[in-house]
């Protein structure tokens, strides 16, 4: 019985030791994401959990990281940050996204690569087209897409970089049987509303000044490509095209005060305007605060003015004042949106500028509806 006893009780010890040891592995693996002191250029991995709620989804749930390193450690290198960033959820019913990005940039910045692979299986609110849509006419529309992009760059002169992009995607959409969701499926302006596949590639070029491509605080970067599209599958009759060109500028107006302004410009190309390519205004990076897509057409271009305040090495704070629309053909200034508001920023790695953000974005209030307005949370700055 003696020996029993003591049996037990050096199990318990060695019990009790490994969870003693698993729970400080834990604290210290929190406390080298998150409050890190070391100012070396180290790698770093961080984890966001992620949780939403909405009536088509239930309850969304998930998280996502963020790889960043180095590509040239020596301690007063010029070598731009590269990452690895990935993103996982799912929800109650049953949809999920998956996705995984690549930014890594040579010894030196003489090469920029870039890639991204993505699958969603998510749900989003359809109200029509253009850029007067309606709340009354809100349709719940299921949305499945798989998407494999890639970008090389090269510096061909100081600060300018020239390469290509290219990819391939494939979009389907169920809007339910044949007495369902009715506007979606007679709307003349809607085309491939059943979804459709493509390959595509084209030029990029890129003029980049900035300090720092994490946490700018001064410089500039003007961003330009083309994809040239050709169907694939059923829908190997359509080609066309999709241009974006985007300019962001910093402002150092003190040690800790920075100010942004971006503007950016999306356009279709080409006879045909496939539902899945059109550009929607709305996202957590440009017109925060709208419904990403609620608006939608041939065109878009957004502007945001953003003001940083860097309380300490670890926190900040943002304002950000913005308007945008979509338009079929021509812009007009009479139909721009407004787009405000704020929010703070955590810096998990002061060294290289990354931090988690949140922000609240308040638009319009349209006639008869609820002022719209949005939460976010994500890693780094907007632009």
């Amino acid at each position: 019985m003696k020996k029993f006893f003591i049996l037990a009780a050096i199990l318990v010890f060695a019990t009790c030791q490994s969870v003693f040891a698993q729970v400080d592995f834990v604290k210290r693996f929190i406390k080298r994401m998150y409050f890190d002191k070391d100012s070396s250029r180290k790698s770093n991995f961080v984890l966001i959990p992620a949780l939403a709620s909405s009536p088509e989804t239930g309850v969304e749930f998930g998280g996502a990281s963020l790889f960043s390193f180095y590509t040239d450690t020596a301690r007063h290198s010029i070598t731009r940050v590269s990452n690895l960033y990935g993103y996982a959820s799912i929800t109650t019913k049953g949809q999920e996204k998956v996705s995984l990005n690549a930014s890594y940039w040579t010894p030196q910045n003489k090469w920029h690569f870039i890639s991204t692979i993505s699958y969603y299986n998510f749900p989003f609110d359809f109200f029509g087209i253009g850029n007067n849509t309606l709340l009354a006419n809100k349709e719940a529309i299921e949305e499945k897409r798989t998407k494999f992009s890639f970008g090389a760059q090269t510096l061909v002169a100081k600060d300018l970089y020239a390469g290509v992009v290219g990819g391939i995607f494939k979009y389907y959409y169920y809007s339910g049987n044949f007495n369902q969701n009715l506007a979606f499926k007679n709307n003349p302006d809607i085309q491939n509303h059943g979804g459709g596949s493509a390959v595509y590639l084209g030029p990029s070029l890129t003029y980049d000044t900035r300090n720092n491509n994490t946490y700018t605080t001064k410089g500039i970067i003007i961003d330009a490509y083309l994809n040239l599209m050709q169907g694939i599958f059923g829908n190997n009759s359509y080609n066309g095209g999709f241009f974006n060109i985007e300019y962001s500028q910093y402002f150092a107006l003190s040690k800790a005060l920075v100010l942004g302004f971006d503007i950016q410009e999306q356009s279709l190309i080409g006879g045909r305007s496939p539902f899945y390519l059109l550009p929607q205004l709305g996202s957590d990076e440009m017109m925060r605060g709208y419904y990403n897509g609620r608006y939608r057409d041939r065109n878009f271009i957004g502007s945001q003015t953003e003001l940083r305040y860097r309380v300490s090495d670890r926190f900040g704070l943002d304002a950000f004042l913005g308007t945008g629309e979509v338009a079929h053909k021509a812009f007009s200034a009479a139909q721009l949106k407004p787009d405000y508001g704020g929010g703070v920023r955590y810096f998990f790695d002061t060294e290289k500028g990354l931090s988690i953000r949140a922000d609240y974005g308040i638009g319009q209030k349209p006639a008869g509806e609820k002022r719209e307005s949005g939460f976010y949370i994500a890693l780094g700055e907007a632009f």
